[in-house]
């Protein structure tokens, strides 16, 4: 009988673990022992809460590797109904936002976060991105193989994207969104869209869309982000993360700042991690994070190329999309090459959230790379 269509949750024989892509989790544990090691210099200078954050963001990591590696360790054709299940969840968390009377949107400008028990604070959009590209690279795949047509796949796909992304606006978060649209983009290009198209949509993007979103939807406070960024000096208020994040990574000089005297960078733990990898570990620190995320995105499209299922390879080049989306962001925006966001640095921010979805995502990538030679 077909695995795919049995039903019966299946766990890979004993020998699973050799074939596991050492490639992919060597850069993955780096990252997260230096984003350990920065976060308890960090959170240990005058944070309140600490040492209380601290432990919860070690329990999160635990808990997001075994979570990887429960998922790693599943059979590879169950991964299908894994992603219907993640959509499902988090649309279901999604509609609960804004009706379940909690919200942080006087501290971080968007009600996103659901308070749960046991696990406190939770961002349902982050667990929408692993299972909209999951789902959506289903669909591509039955494109591909002309199992549907292109009008009933991309409507099919509007269906599954308009729910979730309604709500994610709707918060607002615009941050979640770009990295959504990002994913499906790079799904998109890896099944095969003719460039004319990309350049056709690219040229409505500039032309309609972004004249859109900055007249009717962008916050007085984003505009002047952006603003900022273009005309520097134009705004010193708004420009004064990006300036104490600059004053602290110039700081690090090539090891650390070892002067026991530190910038003052707001969102230092989260946001501007990249600063603070820089004041403690200098210009070695941030290089070997680059490096790191670098072969590990470099890993993970070699993985994508090579897989036999379109299904495998989709999801791996969205999710791909996904952790390089990010990385970008954070460093960009922390150097001043990109606009503030909110947006984390993979496996190394504080965020229990983050650092679970992060691992649930790399578990994926990890489960498909195990199977690459089978499928």
């Amino acid at each position: 009988m077909d695995r795919a269509g049995s039903g019966v949750v299946r766990l890979r024989g004993k020998d699973g673990l050799k074939s596991v892509d050492y490639y992919l989790v060597v850069p993955i544990l780096a990252m997260t022992i230096i984003g350990l090691y920065v976060l308890q210099r960090v959170l240990s200078k005058g944070y309140a809460a600490y040492p209380g954050n601290y432990y919860r963001q070690i329990v999160a990591t635990v808990g997001g590797i075994i979570g990887a590696l429960i998922i790693g360790l599943l059979d590879a054709h169950f991964m299908k109904i894994v992603g219907r299940i993640i959509y499902g969840v988090s649309l279901f968390l999604l509609v609960l936002v804004p009706i379940d009377g909690y919200s942080l949107a006087g501290t971080w400008g968007a009600d996103s976060w659901l308070n749960l028990p046991i696990i406190g604070n939770f961002q349902p959009s982050e667990l929408a991105k692993i299972g909209l590209v999951m789902v959506a690279a289903d669909i591509f795949e039955k494109m591909k193989t002309k199992e549907y047509s292109i009008l009933k796949g991309f409507t099919r796909m509007a269906a599954v994207y308009a729910p979730p992304m309604l709500l994610i606006l709707l918060q607002p978060d615009f941050g979640t969104a770009m990295v959504i649209a990002f994913t499906f983009v790079c799904m998109l290009f890896a099944w095969g869209v003719r460039y004319r198209y990309f350049l056709l949509a690219f040229s409505t993007f500039v032309v309609i869309v972004i004249p859109a979103v900055w007249t009717f939807y962008l916050e007085t406070y984003q505009k002047n982000r952006i603003l900022s960024l273009v005309f520097q000096g134009s705004d010193p208020r708004s420009e004064y993360n990006l300036m104490q994040s600059k004053a602290a990574i110039a700081s690090g000089g090539l090891t650390g700042n070892h002067t026991g005297i530190l910038t003052s960078v707001p969102v230092k733990e989260s946001d501007f991690i990249f600063a603070a990898i820089s004041e403690h570990m200098g210009f070695i620190g941030t290089t070997t994070v680059i490096i790191l995320a670098f072969f590990f995105l470099c890993r993970c499209l070699y993985v994508a190329a090579r897989i036999p299922s379109k299904t495998a390879s989709y999801t791996i080049t969205g999710l791909t999309g996904y952790f390089a989306f990010h990385f970008i962001e954070n460093m960009g925006m922390a150097v001043g090459l990109l606009p503030i966001t909110g947006i984390p640095l993979p496996f190394i921010s504080l965020g229990g959230t983050a650092m679970l979805i992060n691992y649930l995502a790399f578990g994926v990538i990890l489960n498909y790379s195990m199977s690459r030679n089978v499928l």
